[in-house]
């Protein structure tokens, strides 16, 4: 399913495809858990649902530098 959101992070608009049922969104839209609601979802995508931010942008915003 096709989900257009802006970046909590960026402010950029993405539309990514998510793999859930018009059911799961439901259920999250009436107040369960994402986890709840899309357990087999990514939990990267179920962040880009939430905050708009995408996994790439994730990436780039938490690099792991030891340093």
């Amino acid at each position: 399913m096709l989900f257009t959101k802006r970046s909590a992070a960026t402010g950029k608009v993405h539309t990514l495809d998510v793999p859930c049922t018009q059911a799961q969104v439901d259920a999250w839209r009436n107040g369960q858990h994402i986890q709840t609601a899309m357990p087999d979802v990514p939990a990267d995508l179920r962040e880009f649902l939430i905050s708009g931010t995408t996994p790439a942008e994730w990436a780039a915003l938490f690099v792991d530098d030891p340093e």
